[in-house]
């Protein structure tokens, strides 16, 4: 597949790349700066965007089969910045008639699961009003994804890790994990690449967690 990858330079996004890249797709990895950019490989385009301009990110995905993002705040501080820029593509991937989009999201983002331990019900809440603005904007952007014409899917994992690519997590179309608190950046980037030909999950969240 033909696949343009927006936030690349962070954690999942370079997860992204690299995995697709090794599976065989063609990838243009969208960063703001290459010297960030570590990865490399012959079917590899690394396209310089701070996507500020509609013209350039229309450059960035015409002709794709799909587009994946790992844009997200870095901080409190950043909130809002992902539905901006989230804005921005779905602009140029409608101009583009580029229909497949598969984002990260958050977990708190989704619905709580059913028959959730009492501790876990207590740590979510904690956490969802530590990071309240970013999640908001998480809630936003995902907003802006229903209302466009794109095929779309959210895949929502819980606390990030740097841990390996397991491939042992539990995804849940339309809900989130039982008692799913953490996830590694690889094994979210490998479930964004998994539902991106899964018809099932299209116009729907998922929820990734061990």
């Amino acid at each position: 597949m033909r696949l343009t990858v927006f936030g690349a330079t962070g954690g999942i996004g370079q997860e992204i790349v690299t995995q697709a890249l090794a599976a065989g797709h063609e990838v243009t990895a969208v960063v703001r700066d290459p010297a960030r950019f570590s990865v490399t490989g012959e079917r590899l385009t690394v396209f310089r965007s701070a996507l500020t301009d509609p013209e350039q990110v229309r450059e960035a995905v015409a002709g794709r089969d799909a587009v994946l993002s790992g844009l997200g705040a870095r901080s409190r501080g950043d909130a809002g910045i992902t539905t901006k820029l989230t804005r921005t593509v779905l602009g140029a991937m409608d101009a583009e008639g580029v229909r497949r989009l598969v984002v990260v999201s958050a977990a708190p983002v989704g619905p709580a699961p059913e028959r959730q331990p009492f501790v876990d019900r207590i740590i979510g809440k904690l956490v969802s009003a530590a990071l309240k603005p970013v999640y908001v904007d998480l809630t936003a952007m995902e907003g802006e994804l229903a209302r466009s014409a794109t095929d779309w899917t959210s895949v929502r994992p819980p606390r990030l890790l740097d841990g390996r690519l397991t491939g042992t997590y539990r995804t849940v179309v339309g809900g989130t994990p039982a008692s799913g608190r953490t996830i590694s950046r690889a094994d979210t980037a490998h479930a964004m690449l998994a539902v991106v030909e899964d018809p099932a999950t299209v116009k729907q969240g998922v929820g990734v967690a061990y």
